[in-house]
């Protein structure tokens, strides 16, 4: 009887951290990679081939419960889901407030619930946060609007958007970006728990100013995280590629509940200024 395969799944899997989290995955996994642009992917996997992995794309927006659901399906059609890496997301200078809290939030949302739905005892789902959720200060963030994300989305959005639509251009999707991402850590957390029956693990892991397409659009307006960093410097896709795998490795079984704070000591580093 041939033995069922296990698959990685990560979404924003076609380049930046994604990918190179893809590259420190055992092989003996399958990687499924997915993102909004089918040339991306298809890129991606043949890299992954080229390295000896057995890899596939799908295209899938996260913030469509729908194509989030076909992915877990065809995420299962492979195999017995294992690793689920949630690190699809957009910047403030990518998107307008909204759609920065439907693409981070409410991605999460359904990234985490239909996944959770198909994945069996001993597997791992990591979210991909942001140190910039460590800069929102907390009565910001109210518990009991973050709790409206999987009940009722749309006062969810309205009350999530109050702050950030009294303001205008970077500034309100700046907001908007760290109150997504704040509650990328909350949700992962709760998720935690909520699953833990089922023997799923879930943590989040917040990376600080990286080296990628999205990190270079973000250089000027972040860069003021760097100079708080202990080697005042960006990070490299493949360090944070290395931490997110080894978060989303099942033999890391008692790491739980908990967001991972991956940058280069900026949070940290404003105690010493």
């Amino acid at each position: 009887m041939n033995q069922v395969k296990e698959v990685c799944v990560i979404t924003g899997g076609g380049s930046g951290m994604g990918l190179a989290a893809a590259k420190f995955m055992p092989k003996e996994k399958i990687i499924l990679v997915t993102g909004r642009t089918m040339s991306k992917l298809e890129k991606a996997v043949g890299e992954l081939e080229a390295e000896g992995y057995e890899a596939y794309a799908k295209t899938c927006d996260t913030s469509v419960r729908e194509q989030v659901k076909a992915l877990a399906e065809y995420a299962l059609s492979l195999g017995k889901i294992k690793n689920v890496i949630h690190s699809a997301g957009l910047s403030p200078a990518m998107a307008d407030p909204e759609k920065l809290i439907r693409v981070n939030a409410l991605g999460t949302v359904y990234v985490n619930e239909e996944f959770s739905q198909r994945m069996e005892p001993g597997s791992v789902i990591v979210d991909i946060s942001s140190n910039s959720a460590y800069m929102i200060p907390g009565f910001l963030a109210s518990k009991k609007v973050f709790a409206l994300a999987d009940q009722d989305e749309a006062l969810f959005l309205k009350k999530v958007l109050a702050l950030p639509g009294k303001l205008k251009g970077y500034q309100a999707s700046g907001l908007a970006y760290g109150l997504s991402k704040k509650f990328v850590i909350w949700y992962a957390a709760k998720c935690a728990y909520a699953y833990g029956a089922k023997g799923i693990r879930v943590c989040s892991l917040s990376p600080g100013l990286i080296a990628t397409d999205m990190g270079n659009l973000e250089a000027e307006e972040g860069g003021s995280l760097l100079a708080t960093t202990a080697e005042k410097r960006m990070g490299k896709p493949e360090e944070l590629g290395f931490a997110i795998a080894s978060v989303a490795d099942e033999r890391n079984g008692y790491l739980a509940g908990v967001d991972v704070l991956v940058d280069g000591g900026s949070v940290n580093g404003k105690k010493y200024q």
